[in-house]
């Protein structure tokens, strides 16, 4: 049966269900859904309506070729957004994305923002009122957001691009940080002034500012602004008919960098994780501001502690939070969910003998246990953790990964999202008794091509080692399949929840078993397990992989003499151990790996944690490139410029000494170098993840089934 997993057309057009929010009577869920564009370049992205109660049907709420994401509800029940659709009233080349808001009692939505810089994403709404905070960038010299826009104006104007730092990092993930520093701003929703007198004051106001900054350019002061700013570049008011934003952290430096908290349900406070920077490093302290005069007070801060992803109860009295003692080589720490009161007073430890990592919080109704997400044997289930030292309590029993998980008001129901690697995501409630019903949605569930088993072993400790093994169409011991062991990246992560970047379905459609294994320091077995592996990479994660290899490779539905190892990141690093260390495989596929961890260590863009993790000699003892001349496996590498987490450097170094160790005298070798001038970590772009598979599918089958080479037409 066809499925569209058998065409790579077919998978990048698929739409996707991206991320879920709940209106605050609990009847709505608004789902974000991503769909091709025409060119086959990128996603549009739009809002569709679905009842919580699994009746009804779809219902598309906005529309422009902009996209919408970032969906949050006021108390009122007002559907906000970010976007970068035209604004009327705006400049018509202003591309930032704004905050809209979509009103419950209909009409257009409508702009909330206009910062010169656009707002980076919604953090928080309050339950009871219609303050919400977002996340913006400012310049750092400049005293105002009218300043802010006038700066941006003449830096632009003067085409300059240059950024002065003065602190570490100076990049994340795959984008420069600077000039501009994240800062949080709280917006009152209710105070846009959406009226014919506002408008007209608002227009009045701006042709004022005009006129007084032409004026005092023809009086000659206007060469003393800096570049010689003319009334285009000089400040302008911002208008009235919105809400001015009022800024919760003036000088932040990057403290907010990655910043999450929550507003008390009045709106009245922000409950927020900062960064404290230490030289080149930082710890996670949790703040408390005062949304109406932005005083902070620190609820918690320890040396060598992180204090994490802060949630507020639905009464405001209390708090909850992850704290985390930072890891050294000596062992990795535990991830603990505390809980005190609002005022960081009586805090302590919830759910102690839980051996889980949490990945979301959130306080259930009654305020008498909180509602986690976390890894779980393979699984990303849903706990109850009561607040009382109760035990904890899984709430669901099937194969899945929940996430964006909503508390239905009133009710001891949950909605969520939830994927699979044979279903991606999708929209669902959760009945007290852990009863899952799926939700109407704009996006049908495709059919999946062949099937999925569990599948483990006894590694050589003892330890049960297990993963995920998918089994194309046909496989039998008459016709056994061709095995692709696929190492997942992290490394503290679990193949448990469907990816659009890796979609071993697509390998299962081409007659390839996937296995999909969790080795040492993957999560969802405890901390022990994490352990087995800690400052040894190449210890217990590579024999783990070996040991369930062999394991599969002992069915009689799979070809054991035909395999082929590939992964990304971590899976990447794996990838090139493996290569160094045994020929057993056919092929390997490595993306976006580590190759000389001294290298890495040093030039990825949080350099602290790699080399804190470390010892001195384990990162000399567990880099892959010391065994490069041992190398006998062809290998695919591929690495995107615009990578900042594992630096192009690292495919660029293995390169090289792949050339110099393995090449022929006219420089031939059975290697492949995949290169994105234009992509990150991941290969993003639809028409580049065509690519990248046809690439990958076309190197397994010259050397796992012998066929001849090819590659891509529009590789040249």
């Amino acid at each position: 049966m066809a499925t569209p997993f058998h065409s790579l057309d077919d998978f990048i057009a698929l739409p996707r269900v991206e991320a879920l929010a709940l209106s605050p009577d609990g009847s709505t869920v608004v789902l974000t859904v991503a769909a091709l564009k025409k060119d086959g370049t990128g996603y549009d992205r739009s809002l569709w309506s679905v009842p919580s109660d699994g009746a009804g049907t779809p219902r598309r709420l906005t529309r422009s070729a902009k996209g919408e994401t970032g969906a949050a509800f006021t108390a009122s029940g007002d559907l906000l957004f970010v976007s970068a659709r035209p604004d009327a009233e705006g400049d018509a080349d202003d591309e930032s994305g704004q905050l809209w808001m979509l009103p419950a009692a209909g009409g257009e939505a409508r702009p909330v923002t206009r910062l010169a810089g656009g707002v980076d994403g919604i953090m928080a709404t309050a339950e009871s009122s219609d303050r919400v905070v977002v996340a913006a960038s400012l310049l750092p010299s400049a005293e105002s957001i009218e300043a802010d826009a006038a700066l941006r104006a003449r830096r632009k104007d003067k085409k300059v691009s240059a950024i002065l730092h003065q602190t570490y990092p100076v990049r994340f993930w795959d984008h420069d940080l600077g000039p501009a520093a994240p800062h949080l701003l709280v917006v009152d929703a209710d105070e846009l002034a959406d009226t014919i007198a506002a408008a007209v004051a608002d227009t009045a106001a701006e042709d004022e500012a005009v006129r007084d900054a032409a004026a005092t350019l023809a009086d000659g002061a206007g060469a003393a602004s800096p570049g010689g700013a003319d009334a285009a570049t000089e400040p302008q008011p911002y208008p009235a008919t919105l809400p001015r934003p009022r800024d919760l952290t003036p000088r932040p430096g990057r403290s907010a960098d990655h910043a999450a908290g929550a507003l008390t349900p009045d709106g009245s406070a922000l409950v927020v994780s900062l960064d404290e920077r230490e030289q080149r490093a930082g710890r996670r302290v949790i703040v408390r501001i005062d949304t109406e005069t932005g005083e902070w007070t620190t609820l918690f801060d320890e040396i060598g502690v992180d204090f994490e992803s802060p949630v507020v109860s639905h009464d405001g009295r209390l708090v909850a939070f992850l704290r985390t003692v930072k890891s050294t080589p000596a062992a990795p720490t535990d991830s603990e969910v505390w809980v005190a009161e609002i005022d960081g007073s009586a805090a302590r430890r919830v759910a102690e003998g839980w051996d889980r990592w949490a990945s979301s919080l959130s306080f259930a109704v009654g305020d008498i246990a909180l509602i986690a997400t976390a890894d779980e044997d393979g699984r990303g289930p849903v706990f109850r953790l009561p607040l009382d030292g109760g035990p904890v309590e899984r709430l669901t029993e099937d194969d899945f990964t929940y996430t964006h998980v909503r508390v239905v008001p009133g009710s001891a129901e949950l909605v969520a999202l939830r994927s699979s690697w044979i279903a991606p995501p999708h929209p669902v409630r959760i009945a007290g008794a852990g009863t899952v019903t799926p939700l109407s949605s704009p996006v049908a569930t495709p059919d999946a091509p062949g099937s999925i088993t569990e599948v483990e072993t006894v590694a050589e400790d003892g330890t049960r080692v297990r993963g995920w093994l998918l089994l194309p169409d046909g496989a039998s011991a008459d016709a056994p399949a061709p095995l692709l062991l696929w190492i997942h990246g992290g490394p503290l992560s679990s193949w448990n929840a469907w990816s659009w970047r890796w979609a071993p379905l697509l390998a299962a459609a081409r007659g390839y078993a996937v296995l999909l294994p969790d080795p040492a320091l993957s999560t969802g077995y405890g901390l022990d397990f994490i352990a087995r592996g800690w400052n040894s990479w190449g210890g217990k994660p590579y024999t783990d992989l070996l040991s369930i290899t062999d394991a599969v490779e002992s069915r009689s539905d799979i070809d054991e003499n035909r395999t082929a190892a590939m992964g990304g990141s971590f899976g990447g690093y794996m990838a090139n151990w493996i290569a160094g260390h045994t020929d057993r495989f056919r092929a390997i596929v490595t993306h976006a790996s580590l190759w000389a961890l001294d290298q890495f260590a040093g030039t990825t863009d949080s350099s602290e944690y790699w080399q804190r993790i470390f010892t001195d000699e384990a990162m000399i003892e567990n880099s892959p490139h010391r065994f490069v001349r041992d190398i006998r496996t062809p290998l695919l590498v591929v690495h995107g410029d615009k990578d900042y987490r594992v630096p192009v450097g690292e495919g660029l170094r293995l390169w090289s000494e792949l050339a110099e160790h393995h090449a022929d005298a006219e420089g031939r070798m059975p290697h492949r170098f995949l290169y994105f001038p234009d992509e990150n970590h991941w290969v993003l772009k639809p028409q580049h993840a065509v690519i990248w598979y046809e690439t990958v599918f076309a190197f397994l089958a010259e050397h796992v089934r012998g066929e001849e080479p090819s590659f891509p037409e529009l590789l040249g």
